[in-house]
């Protein structure tokens, strides 16, 4: 853990007595005892629910064979567990100052322990998908809780070593998923993914339940049921629209992604009206007056196109190395561990640095590293050595490792404390139809490219690489542009409650 924790059990630092409530965050950078094992906990738990998002795609198959389903049908276990993020996610905001640190705790880990078991006992893939909901909605409450958390408890001068283990959390547990998941299924079956995840889900809770405590006062603000559906509807038809892009390019599908993702603009700017009104007498489900703290909307647009371009290119990646290099599923598995571990073993090390030298150091350079990963994985082709698609991975993994701590510490710390949950769940938010965007971009790419190419006479390995060639100079060409955004970024002023930002 990043700050270590100070052997003061009475009251602890950073919190008014009287009423319960974060004041100041204490000078020395010191965590009370309590607030370490709060941060400690959600850190853990948070590790989890990321855990379980990448697991299912190696799962995928095995599922499909025991309960006859198509792989368009089975894809329903990922595209419902994005679409219920993407949701539940705006709702946050509301519901951590509702409920409160330690109920937030609490329904998050309930719900997603209650969907393992689900999923763990499911016989039908109706019910399956039904149990992916619901684990995701416990998982769309705790990334924005512990970012809240972190906000509250920990003063500014550290914040980046702390984020730094969310970025270690956000990033080794996709990486650990589909190994630990490979290995699982081939030697127990894919309901023992769901075992092996629950016990630790339980205990989590349990102790979470005896330990967290609320850090923030809590808000008795209504829930409005229009923000909310208005909510359900855009979110869910942008990221619904956005994720069939790949799939309607190769043949037809039930919604056409454009409609989808038409009605998900049209209705997002009605919720946005929506939450302008509410907002005025402090009442909207989602604050967008978050947007106004400096370098806020920067560090949104940087997070969208960083994000964006990461989830869409290792998404693409293990496509090119099986169906266009001849790799297995476990040697794709393989080239992909390293980045990921050395991305999310980083995150505390570049906190470290976030902290003395503030962000623009780390982010140029980052952003740098995976334009010029892209550029090598651009160069891909049937003949290429797998080393080369190691080194171009870990080099792009890397260079994400300096984006993300910063990024993170930087949006957040400009806003006032009453604002955190609000600014958590719009990047939560924003990360999702980024990845969802970036996705749809290069996947269509890819597969337009691929498609001329064949109808040319190319074979389809020599196809599919030159489809991915396009994919993914268009991904150094987003993460060129975010280098452009980055170069204004600067280390948000200290924000104390109730004084802004200068």
């Amino acid at each position: 853990m990043a700050a270590t924790p100070s052997t003061d059990t009475t009251a602890p630092p950073g919190t008014n007595a009287a009423q319960g409530a974060p004041s100041a965050a204490p000078a020395d950078g010191h965590l009370s005892r309590q607030n370490f094992v709060v941060i400690a906990l959600l850190l853990g738990s948070g590790f989890v629910v990321i855990l379980n998002e990448t697991t299912m795609g190696v799962a995928l198959p095995a599922i499909m064979a025991e309960m006859h389903v198509t792989e368009a049908t089975g894809q329903w276990l990922t595209t419902a567990f994005l679409l219920t993020m993407a949701v539940v996610i705006p709702a946050t905001g509301w519901l951590v100052q509702r409920l409160g640190t330690r109920g937030a705790f609490i329904l998050a880990m309930s719900l997603f322990s209650a969907g393992t078991l689900m999923a763990a006992l499911a016989p039908a893939f109706g019910l399956l998908v039904t149990a992916r909901v619901v684990q995701a909605s416990g998982t769309a409450i705790m990334m924005p809780l512990l970012m809240t958390t972190i906000m509250l408890l920990v003063p500014p001068a550290h914040r980046g070593r702390v984020m730094g283990n969310v970025s270690m959390v956000i990033s080794v547990a996709p990486a650990l998923g589909p190994t630990m998941s490979g290995l699982v299924v081939t030697s127990l079956g894919w309901r023992a993914v769901f075992w092996i995840v629950l016990p630790i889900a339980i205990v989590s809770l349990a102790v979470g339940t005896v330990l967290v405590r609320d850090v923030a006062d809590r808000s008795r603000q209504r829930l409005d049921a229009l923000s909310l559906l208005l909510a359900t509807v855009a979110f869910g038809g942008l990221v619904y629209g956005l994720s069939s892009f790949g799939e309607a390019a190769q043949h037809d599908v039930a919604v056409p992604p454009a409609a989808s993702v038409g009605v998900g603009v049209v209705v997002l700017a009605l919720f946005v009206w929506r939450q302008l009104v509410l907002q005025r007498t402090d009442a909207a489900l989602l604050d967008l007056r978050v947007f106004r703290a400096p370098g806020f909307a920067l560090g949104i647009g940087l997070m969208a196109l960083s994000f964006g371009t990461m989830l869409g290119t290792f998404m693409l990646l293990p496509i090119v190395t099986q169906k266009a290099m001849g790799m297995s599923a476990v040697t794709t598995g393989l080239i992909m561990l390293p980045g990921g571990l050395a991305m999310g073993l980083l995150g505390p090390v570049v906190g470290n640095l976030y902290d003395r030298h503030g962000p623009r150091v780390l982010v140029l350079p980052g952003l740098g590293a995976v334009a010029a990963g892209m550029v090598v994985f651009a160069l891909l082709s049937p003949s290429t050595p797998v080393w080369v698609v190691l080194a171009g991975h870990i080099v792009v993994s890397l260079g994400l490792a300096l984006v993300f701590t910063p990024t993170f510490t930087s949006t957040l710390g400009g806003l006032q404390p009453r604002q955190y949950s609000h600014g958590s769940a719009v990047l939560g938010t924003v990360q999702q139809l980024a990845g969802a965007a970036g996705t749809a971009l290069l996947i269509a790419l890819m597969t337009v490219r691929s498609i001329t190419l064949a109808d040319g006479g190319a074979s389809e390995a020599e196809a599919m690489s030159g489809g991915a060639r396009l994919a993914f100079v268009a991904a150094a060409v987003l993460a060129v542009a975010a280098f452009a955004l980055a170069t204004r970024m600067r280390k948000p002023a200290t924000v104390e409650a109730g004084v802004p930002a200068h």
